[in-house]
């Protein structure tokens, strides 16, 4: 998953954004070492930020993972602290072992054929030599005259959250409620038949094997 690095100047005027597996660590793990070269200085917040040109409210933002650094802002603290840029990155290895993603925090991915009430969010996937499953959460709001048939390699795994919908794969019709789970090979063509009651929402699990 590419990670979209934004300055501090457009996180001030962009606000907080949804953040989901390798950038969330990513932050979390570059605030943690922050705070503690800055205390480790003995420096407050106030003079860390003369000391490298930031603004206290965007340091403190840093500082509380509620903004990803540019690499620019991490080479000013680096010099402030006296410190490799490197060394903000200590522990992201662990960090990136367990992705956590909060109620309505998933990454909205927009699908080519995908039309409105289609609301699919990619849940994280692990890094590599672990990222052979690609979680989706898939939630249907408005009924379209056809759904597309996927492909891929693999198995995928489909558990239903709410709702009741017709689900095809391959020749075969399947009735899905809340509660009620399908696994099939990726490989057969698959997707949503008819919806039969609104709104429906279902996790995907797709397993495709290791991609490292």
């Amino acid at each position: 998953m590419a990670t979209e690095w934004m300055s501090a100047e457009e996180a001030e005027v962009a606000g907080e954004r949804p953040r989901v597996g390798v950038e969330e660590s990513l932050a979390t793990v570059i605030a943690e070492r922050v705070r503690e070269m800055r205390l480790r200085h003995g420096w407050t917040v106030g003079r860390l930020a003369d000391e490298c040109g930031l603004s206290k409210s965007m340091l403190s933002k840093i500082e509380n993972a509620q903004s990803s650094p540019s690499l620019g802002t991490l080479a000013r603290l680096s010099e402030a602290l006296s410190v490799p840029v490197t060394a903000f990155f200590r522990g992201l290895s662990e960090e990136q072992d367990v992705i956590h993603v909060k109620a309505g925090g998933g990454l909205v991915i927009h699908h080519r054929n995908s039309a409105h009430g289609q609301l699919y969010q990619s849940l994280g996937t692990m890094r590599a030599p672990h990222d052979y499953l690609e979680p989706m959460l898939v939630t249907l709001t408005e009924r379209a005259d056809a759904f597309p048939l996927y492909q891929h390699a693999g198995a995928e795994l489909i558990f239903m959250i709410s709702g009741k919908m017709e689900y095809c794969c391959g020749a075969g019709r399947y009735v899905l409620e809340a509660g009620d789970a399908l696994q099939f090979v990726g490989e057969v063509a698959h997707g949503p038949g008819d919806l039969i009651s609104l709104p429906i929402q279902f996790l995907a699990v797709k397993s495709l094997g290791a991609r490292g």
